[in-house]
This record gives structure tokens, C-alpha cells and sequence, in this order.
């Protein structure tokens, strides 16, 4: 009878993916937050947090397409403002319009603008995080140039109007609810995953991500994987700036600048990998869970805005590190080896 591995029965506790260590430093973090502040275990406080992190988690399905092909795009934050303007201008002009309207054009703005990075990146076969700074640049330099800074508040009335899906009283008199953006972030997340798991397009990113050249070889078109990618975060950056907007009422031009690395630490922080080829749903989505619990959490507790970056970038470190199973497992098998001196070996 074959003996057990020496280090099989010690690992049986542990999480053996990247989503399962995140289940697990969600879980501790939750637990401590809880008994740290009075709020953050409650209702209102854990539906509010879906609320915000509706666009976040847009976004986030968006990157990780682009991640899963082999690139990377910063510009998506303020390719998502300038999509706010556009549509919020655009359907003014037409009298209006309505949401059908609205997310067509959002979606068409922002596949637009990503498929602007697609073409500098595999026409003129620059690097993509070079593309996306210029870009970045580009698209921030000339909004705050058309607009001049300035918000617009009068919007229509079908994107001010505050769409309340699922609402309750909880046993502590305070209402809790849930408004459109939920709603729409949960379709653009299933149609993300039916694209990356149940398509042969979606294979056909993650091959291209892993070997580029081997997929070129295979006969997979390697520019239309770009478009299909830049132009998929480009349609949830328009999607989830129309989401934002609708949330807080207004168009405001420097509201989502540095959104895009939060939304970056996130996704890596959920699996994928900046190399390409590797990265999941459920990955990206309870990175911004814990992204999203950590800023509530130390806002909370009244952390000073001075240290808020610097306890976040601690936390995303921590958990990367806790997600590196290999490592995390060659550590453990030091202490866990007997040591010479211990089994009777000579010294």
C-alpha cells in the first residue's frame, strides 16, 4: 500500500486557486472590519457597497478581456469620461432620448475609442501600456480642452431619474436597496463570461494571450482579437461611465481620473495575469470586492485620506502574496521538513 505523501495531509486545509485565497482574506477582512466599526456588517452598508462597486466591476470584466489577450489599457477611466460627454451631448441633441439610446451610443462611443488603441497597437506594433499612456493623455487633454472643466448637471430626465430595483427595511429602521447599475453590471458579467468560456472567441484571446506567435500559426486572426478585446473594455468603459453618471447625477470631467488603477490592482489582484493567457470572472470580481471593502472599511474606521493609498497598496500586496500557492506552499514545506539534527543524521 503506497505511502501518503509527507506533505499532502498539511496542505488539505489550504485554498488550492487564486479565487479561494481571495474567498478567504474576504472573509478575515470582513470579520475584523465588523468588529472594528459598527456599520460595516449591516445592511445598508453591504448593499451601498454593491451600488458602488457596480462600475468598478464593469470595468473590470472589461480589462480582463484586454489582460486575457496579452495587452493592457490604462486609458479606459478616461475613455469612460469622454464617453459620459459624448452621450450625455449626444442625446440632448436628439431631444432626449431614452435608455435604449443611451447605451447604444455609449457602447458605440466607447468601442470607438478602443479600437483606436487597437490599431496603434497592432499596426504600428507599439506596446500597449506605451498606446494606452499616450492615449490616456490624448483623451483627458482634449475633454478638459472641449469642456473646460465644466460639469453638466442638466441631464435628461430618464438618466437622473434614481431606478431603485429591490429596496427593503432592515430590522434597524434603515432602508436598504438596490439601483440599476447593479442590474446592468450583472448582465455586462454574464455576457463577459459567455464570451471567455463558452465561445470559441474567447478561447481563441486566451490562446493568443498565452503564445501569440503559436496562435498565429494556427490561424486565429490576431488583429481582429485585438479590436474584439480593446473594442469589448472600450463598450463596458462606455456602459459603466453612463452607469457612474446616472449614480451621481452629474458629468463631472476629472471624476474617473485614477480610477483605472484601482480597477487594475483588482483585476491582477483576482488571478490574471499581466503576461496574458491566464485570468477569471470570478477572479476580477472579488478582487473589486476586496478593493472596494478595504477603501469602505478604512473610511469607516476614519483613516486619514493621507495613509488611505498606502494601507490599500499594503492590503493588495499582502493578498497577491497569499495568492502565490507555489510559494506560499515552498514556504510552508521549510518548517514543515525535519531537520537533520531531529531524525538522528549526523551533524
Amino acid at each position: 500500500m503506497p505511502e501518503p505523501h509527507p506533505h499532502g495531509a498539511g496542505r488539505r486545509w489550504l485554498p488550492r486557486s487564486t479565487e479561494g485565497w481571495l474567498v478567504v482574506v474576504i472573509l478575515v477582512f470582513g470579520a475584523f472590519l465588523g468588529l472594528a466599526t459598527d456599520t460595516f456588517l449591516t445592511f445598508a452598508n453591504i448593499f451601498d457597497l454593491l451600488n458602488i462597486s457596480a462600475f468598478n466591476a464593469i470595468m473590470a470584466v472589461g480589462l480582463l478581456v484586454v489582460l486575457v489577450a496579452g495587452g493592457i489599457d490604462i486609458s479606459f477611466a478616461v475613455a469612460a469620461s469622454v464617453v459620459q460627454y459624448l452621450t450625455a451631448v449626444t442625446v440632448m441633441q436628439l431631444g432626449g432620448g431614452n435608455w435604449a439610446i443611451g447605451l447604444l451610443l455609449a457602447s458605440a462611443f466607447g468601442f470607438m475609442l478602443g479600437a483606436i488603441n487597437a490599431s496603434l497597437i497592432y499596426y504600428f506594433r507599439i506596446i500597449s501600456i506605451v498606446v494606452t499612456i499616450a492615449t490616456f493623455n490624448i483623451f483627458f487633454g482634449l475633454l478638459m480642452f472641449f469642456t473646460r472643466g465644466r460639469s453638466i448637471y442638466d441631464l435628461p430626465d430618464w438618466l437622473l431619474d434614481r431606478i431603485i430595483v429591490f429596496e427593503f427595511e432592515t430590522p434597524g429602521g434603515d432602508f436598504a436597496f438596490l439601483t440599476l447599475p447593479v442590474v446592468v453590471m450583472v448582465a455586462v458579467v454574464a455576457a463577459t463570461w459567455l464570451f471567455l468560456n463558452r465561445s470559441s472567441l474567447g478561447r481563441q484571446l486566451y490562446a493568443m494571450g498565452d503564445n501569440a506567435e503559436g496562435a498565429r500559426r494556427v490561424g486565429i486572426n490576431i488583429a481582429a482579437m485585438h479590436f474584439l478585446a480593446y473594442g469589448w473594455l472600450g463598450v463596458c468603459a462606455g456602459i459603466g461611465g453612463l452607469m457612474q453618471a446616472h449614480y451621481v447625477q452629474e458629468v463631472v470631467p476629472n471624476a474617473l481620473y485614477g480610477r483605472e488603477l484601482d480597477v487594475l490592482a483588482a483585476v491582477v489582484l483576482g488571478g490574471a495575469r499581466l503576461g496574458g493567457g491566464r485570468g477569471t470572472i470570478l477572479g476580477a470580481l472579488l478582487g473589486v470586492t476586496l478593493v472596494t471593502m478595504t477603501q469602505n472599511g478604512l473610511n469607516l474606521m476614519g483613516v486619514s485620506p493621507y495613509a488611505f493609498q498606502m494601507v490599500v497598496g499594503l492590503v493588495i500586496l499582502v493578498a497577491i502574496t497569499m495568492s502565490n500557492l507555489e510559494g506560499l506552499e515552498a514556504f510552508l514545506r521549510r518548517f514543515a521538513r525535519p531537520r537533520r539534527g531531529q531524525t538522528g543524521g549526523k551533524g
